[in-house]
């Protein structure tokens, strides 16, 4: 396994990161049990989950699910660098949802509760808040971070100015503020280098792309039964939409000796913002394939050919669209 600095933070991390997603709605718990065993093995420590993953409204499944495993001990704690989120609605009352200091640290002493540990080593911002000054989220994350509950803080689906306002004030603070970003990024949707990236480089924060295989058009959608992946409602639009596109992607794909996953996987990891990919596996079998991504090297002429498939928004903002 290869390991990366978390933003530029001391921590390391795998390049791959365990998305958990799937727990629980998708993959039965003792599936679930086996791919985080088979993550270890691999030498994936870097998970990834959310308080509302699971689906069912204030019941943190996919948390618990992860706490039985810690439960059953053999170092599996000590193992993991354990991210998950807060600002889902939890329930019908008005401070559980968002970013106020309120819900912050309800939401944080719940997750803590559900995952069965002490301290949550990322503690991520699942979106902006609008509505909460940043002197009153920092001042709950900083609190937590006294207590030794919360060790990083990062950020998800920010805009770049947010980011940027969000690393000014805990500077102004004299806290570190962000370690990282998780945000939507792949081959086919590529907004985030305009201002996002950019912004992720020049504080030091650690991208981590979410979707990193557009919800299964880069993994071989033209042909998913040879892949093992469905094809289903909004995803058989978006490979009717694609088509053309998917066809030339699939063919370079074919004279690398590739499977489409592994290859936009592989993208991600030559960008230079990217700290790892948020892999969501279902099946302990695409868990092992994903693996691959980390053994391929993609030559310069293949990665412009990369990018006249699916061009970016043309480079980082003003000079993509400005002189």
């Amino acid at each position: 396994m290869q390991y990366t600095h978390l933003g530029r933070s001391g921590a390391r991390v795998s390049r791959l990161c365990l998305g958990t997603m799937n727990f629980g709605p998708q993959t039965s718990e003792a599936d679930s049990f086996r791919i985080m065993d088979r993550a270890l093995e691999h030498g994936i420590n870097f998970f990834d989950t959310a308080d509302v993953y699971g689906w069912k409204q204030g019941e943190g499944l996919t948390e618990q699910i992860i706490g039985r495993w810690f439960a059953q001990q053999g170092g599996r704690r000590e193992k993991v660098v354990l991210a998950t989120k807060v600002f889902g609605k939890m329930d019908e009352w008005p401070n559980h949802a968002r970013l106020s200091a309120l819900h912050i640290r309800q939401a944080c002493d719940e997750s803590l509760r559900r995952l069965r540990t002490d301290r949550i080593d990322l503690y991520q911002m699942h979106h902006i808040d609008r509505d909460t000054p940043w002197e009153e989220i920092w001042q709950a994350m900083e609190q937590l971070h006294r207590e030794g509950k919360v060790i990083y803080v990062g950020s998800s689906n920010f805009a770049g100015w947010h980011i940027a306002q969000a690393q000014e004030r805990a500077t102004a603070r004299r806290f570190m503020g962000l370690v990282s970003e998780q945000t939507l990024y792949n081959l086919h949707e590529r907004t985030v280098e305009l201002e996002v990236v950019p912004a992720c480089e020049a504080y030091g924060i650690g991208l981590l792309p979410w979707s990193p295989l557009a919800r299964g058009l880069l993994a071989g959608a033209l042909h998913p039964a040879a892949t093992g992946r469905r094809a289903e409602g909004e995803l058989q639009k978006d490979v009717a939409t694609h088509h053309a596109k998917l066809e030339a992607y699939e063919t370079l794909c074919r004279r690398l000796g590739e499977e489409p996953a592994h290859v936009a996987l592989a993208w991600l990891l030559h960008q230079k913002a990217v700290t790892a990919p948020i892999i969501g596996p279902r099946t302990q079998a695409q868990l092992d394939g994903s693996l691959r991504a980390l053994d391929i090297t993609l030559a310069p002429e293949t990665l412009v050919t990369l990018d006249d498939v699916f061009p970016g928004p043309g480079g980082p903002a003003p000079e993509a669209y400005a002189w």
